[in-house]
């Protein structure tokens, strides 16, 4: 289990697990403070050891508070396998790793733009906002304000930054062939071979009517309406919370927090990047509906804006149209007077049309689901068709919001099995992949380890890890300490 956790830790999930030590980070303070010795609000005596060293890796340390973070994270979430002691020596191990990676950053020369970090920094920030509801109640929950919690976080984000350009560096150019991936699955002992849930391969055909000339003029008048009431004084914030139609955005006045070049529609982009702080634009057209933008700062390459998004809407009758017209698809492709493919081709208009009307899994780039990895509405339409079955037309909302009507088509349901390649081979390909690239950052780790200035007390140095840490030359360097 020891290994297993640390080669996610190292490879799959690096970036996800270090944004949840950041978000616990803050929450766990005042436990780790018991743990380390400092009391909240209380002045320590002179000479007293506020937070212990548990290791060293270059330049950089690890204290005793960061294991207790990710420890106290682990135990609030209840996924801690294994007893206390080997956890956290897990955790140090995965902390020596994150440290050695910014400490060859550190002698690569390797650097990160400042913006960049404060572009993180926002878009992380902004996303904690959003699980509190709003800052004031991030602040309250924290005792602490915005600008405490930037600066305390701000090395964590830096570091992350820099270890992952290495890491980057490590598997860039890591992949496999067809016969490791056939190796890979034939070494598999066949008791680890894992099994392999119902999975669906879904395709639609989508009609998605044409909003009017006349909604669209509506829609543009009402934003210049907002716009003009904005000029005149009133909070740009206010009227987005009343009627901007970004569930997103709306309940947090509009702003969506930092982003870069290339992250948002092109048209709302170009249209951002011109506005001035505190200036506003003209209305803007983006797939979405239609935007009127501000501008909150610029730091960099990355900007903060406020909008309001209006959208349009479809009448009635265009929907009616578009469900009678798939009505009439269905009954061709049931008569078999006409096969999915080129029903797929000649009537959908979804973005799906041009691979075949295939759903694609987000989750993992492929056609195949797992029951609960489909929305509620395709789980609950699919329920009890058999395979190569259609479904009645449906209405749904395409990704944009729009409304729109769609026919399924469960082009295959795949009974639980054992994995195979036949069945099988993107995900075993993905495994073979990701055991090559774990392979190639062990290698690193072992030479790099035995280059590098280590120190670990000695109540961790009985830990049982993965990877040797601690080289002879380091220990007699260890032992004079």
């Amino acid at each position: 289990m020891t290994n297993k956790r640390i080669k996610i830790r190292t490879i799959a999930n690096f970036s996800a697990i270090i944004t949840g030590i950041i978000f616990l980070f803050l929450s766990t303070q005042n436990i780790v403070a018991q743990e380390t010795g400092i009391t909240k609000n209380k002045k320590q005596p002179s000479g007293k050891i506020i937070n212990q060293v548990v290791a060293v890796v270059g330049n950089n340390v690890i204290l005793k508070s960061e294991i207790a973070n990710q420890y106290l994270s682990y135990r609030m979430q209840g996924s801690i396998q294994g007893t206390e002691s080997d956890v956290k020596c897990d955790i140090l191990e995965s902390l020596l790793y994150q440290k050695l990676m910014v400490a060859q950053a550190q002698f690569d020369s390797l650097t990160v733009d400042e913006t960049q970090v404060q572009g993180e920094l926002e878009r992380r920030l902004s996303t904690f906002i959003n699980q509190f509801g709003s800052q004031e109640r991030m602040e309250k929950y924290y005792g602490k304000t915005l600008s405490q919690i930037k600066s305390e976080l701000h090395d964590i984000v830096e570091n992350q930054l820099l270890a992952q350009q290495v890491q980057r560096k490590i598997i860039g150019d890591v992949t496999v062939t067809p016969s490791e991936i056939q190796q890979f699955y034939k070494n598999m002992p066949k008791d680890s071979i894992p099994l392999i849930k119902t999975e669906y391969v879904i395709r639609q055909i989508v009609r998605e009517p044409p909003v009017s000339i006349k909604e669209k003029l509506r829609i543009k008048k009402e934003l210049l309406e907002l716009r003009k009431r904005i000029l005149n004084g009133e909070s740009f914030a206010t009227l987005a919370v009343l009627y901007s139609e970004d569930p997103g955005s709306a309940k947090k006045g509009g702003e969506l927090g930092f982003y870069g070049h290339g992250q948002l529609y092109p048209a709302f982009e170009a249209a951002a990047y011109k506005l001035k702080p505190g200036e506003i634009s003209d209305v803007v057209e983006t797939k979405a509906g239609y935007h009127i933008i501000q501008m909150i700062a610029k730091k960099g390459d990355y900007i903060n804006v406020r909008h309001i998004l209006l959208i349009p809407k479809v009448s009635p009758i265009a929907l009616q149209e578009a469900k009678h017209k798939l009505d009439s698809v269905a009954k061709l492709i049931r008569e078999d007077s006409l096969t999915f493919d080129k029903a797929v081709i000649e009537f959908s208009q979804g973005k799906e049309k041009n691979n075949g009307g295939y759903l694609i899994n987000p989750q993992t780039g492929g056609v195949e689901f797992e029951g609960e990895q489909l929305s509620p509405q395709v789980s609950f339409t699919i329920n009890n068709m058999k395979p190569g079955t259609i479904s009645n037309p449906e209405p749904f909302k395409t990704e944009e919001q729009k409304e729109a009507y769609r026919i399924l088509y469960l082009a295959k349901k795949i009974p639980p099995h054992r994995a195979n390649l036949k069945l099988d081979y993107s995900k075993i390909e993905q495994w073979a992949l990701l055991n090559k690239q774990q392979k190639a950052i062990d290698n690193w780790i072992n030479d790099k380890a035995r280059k590098t200035y280590i120190r670990i007390i000695p109540a961790y140095q009985t830990c049982h890890f993965k990877h040797h840490w601690v080289t002879n030359t380091n220990k007699k360097k260890n032992n004079k300490n």
